[in-house]
């Protein structure tokens, strides 16, 4: 017997069907309409892949799930192609019953499993990670502001942007349940040790991210909950089940991913990406590999022993020290463009470069004695250096005006 729908999927099934009544009644209010539109395509495409991969022997499930997805996507594109009204409302129809379906469908039957302590959903989203991606999306946000936001759309936008981390967090601890058994780091998390079932996270994944899109795009705007979906999908498709098994350059390509919530900040404040937002991602991108290659010469033998090919398990250590020194200095360069443009100013720039000077210290030790314990403060001030440069990034247009 497949395992029972959990209470995400359930969630998820029931609000996409309030979405779809919500956008039939909301035919002619122009905006509001257009709103539930897009939010509701988010959570029927939500609950058919959660159907699709957390319960593939549920194929009622799935048909109904489908088909309210398929419907819904119909209608919409009937409306955009000025068809009949009549063909309009018709698919609507049919894609709200499709939805009721699915809502009622995900409360029968199945064989029932571990449900997991709210502990271990929280730990599914790796808190202490989300806590650093909402310091660089609310530095992003402020400097594309230009001072402190609005605290409606500043709750909105780190709302948004922490359901997308913790969505993508949980996905890879479904993806990576494999290797994290054979890692002393990771064998204690909920997926691997077993006590919160592949299903669950899965649709707690699943049903967090499609949140994230509802709230970004509501509250904030369509480009930031697109530029979260972008970093969501990036991390879990690309670096997760892909390069993370399948090249030492895993974490410099993947690291694109943890560069995206500055972008979803600076995009809530003022609807566009600029040069500076880009530079924004550039800092973070390239303090990704230093940071991680610091980690990973800690844990090497870990990695050996799941298969995953890390820079210091591939090349060694020293090559890996090596490469840290370089990429720090690429970093310190990066950090001083949004000055270069003008847009902060000396707070900004005294801090980065004493942060910096510090970061770089730190890595040419490394280098000249590649030993556990200096690999150790590398990671450790690492953390400590993007969050304190955000937040002076963060301060220098407050206190500056």
């Amino acid at each position: 017997m497949s395992p029972r729908p959990g209470p995400w999927l359930r969630l998820t099934a029931v609000a996409a069907t309030a979405g779809v009544a919500g956008v039939v009644a909301t035919g002619s209010w122009g905006l509001a309409h257009d709103i539930a539109a897009n939010v509701t395509l988010a959570l029927l495409a939500a609950a058919a892949l959660t159907a699709r991969l957390a319960h593939p022997d549920r194929p009622e499930l799935l048909a109904a799930a489908t088909s309210a997805f398929v419907l819904f996507a119909a209608a919409g594109l009937a409306a955009l192609a000025e068809a009949p009204s009549w063909l309009h409302i018709a698919l609507g129809a049919a894609a709200l019953a499709a939805a009721a379906v699915t809502a009622a469908v995900s409360f029968r039957g199945g064989r029932p499993v571990p449900a997991g302590s709210w502990r271990d959903y929280l730990a599914l989203t790796k808190p202490r990670i989300m806590v650093l991606l909402l310091i660089t999306g609310a530095g992003g946000m402020i400097v594309g502001a230009g001072g402190l936001p609005p605290a409606g759309l500043a709750l909105a936008t780190l709302g948004g942007l922490a359901l997308a981390c913790g969505g993508a967090s949980a996905l890879n601890h479904v993806l990576d349940r494999d290797i994290d058994t054979h890692m002393k780091r990771t064998a204690g998390r909920p997926v691997a040790s077993g006590r919160v079932p592949p299903e669950r996270a899965l649709e707690f994944g699943l049903a967090l991210s499609a949140l994230s899109y509802v709230v970004l795009t509501s509250f904030v705007n369509v480009l930031a909950a697109l530029l979260a979906l972008a970093g969501n999908l990036f991390y879990v498709l690309v670096y997760t089940r892909w390069l993370k098994r399948s090249t030492p350059q895993n974490i410099v390509i993947g690291g694109a991913a943890g560069a995206v919530p500055p972008l979803v900040g600076w995009a809530a404040a003022t609807g566009d990406l600029t040069l500076t937002a880009l530079a924004l991602f550039l800092i973070v991108f390239f303090w990704t590999p230093p940071h991680f290659w610091a980690l990973a010469i800690l844990i090497k033998r870990d990695y050996a022993e799941a298969g995953i090919p890390m820079l210091p398990v591939v090349r060694g250590e020293r090559e890996t020290a090596r490469s840290i020194v370089l990429y720090s200095l690429v970093l310190v360069g990066v950090t001083l463009l949004p000055v270069l443009g003008r847009t902060l100013g000396p707070v900004y720039l005294v801090s980065a470069l004493v942060l910096g000077a510090l970061f770089l210290a730190l890595a040419v030790a490394l280098q000249r004695q590649t030993t556990p314990a200096r690999a150790r403060r590398l990671f450790s001030y690492s953390l400590a250096y993007l969050a304190l440069l955000f937040v002076a990034m963060a301060i220098d247009p407050v206190v500056l005006g």
